[in-house]
């Protein structure tokens, strides 16, 4: 199997500093669930949280307040934020229990 992370560091580094409608500092508040602009605070805690549950209705008010572009920037940002947490948390487990053999 081949080493993705960097692939992953790029393709976070690019979401969350490189050109965009949203702020850098939105999107790494975004990226990091921290912090989150209040136009968008509801929606990115559903993507977080309970991603299947955000609703057509719930982008919609984001995008009143935002504009599109900044509200798809910011539930990528926060996807791919919950993503790498998940996936850090997975591979600590593998480890631990890597180590108890």
């Amino acid at each position: 199997m081949s080493d993705t992370r960097g692939y992953r560091e790029a393709a976070s580094r690019t979401a969350t500093a490189g050109p965009g409608r949203s702020s850098v500092e939105a999107r790494r508040a975004a990226f990091a669930n921290d912090g989150v602009p209040e136009p968008a605070r509801a929606l990115l805690a559903k993507v977080v949280q309970h991603a299947y549950r955000v609703t057509d209705a719930d982008m919609a008010a984001a995008a009143a307040a935002l504009g599109q572009d900044e509200v798809f920037e910011l539930v990528v940002c926060a996807a791919m934020g919950q993503a790498t947490r998940q996936l850090a948390a997975a591979m600590a487990a593998l480890d631990e229990a890597e180590g108890a053999r």
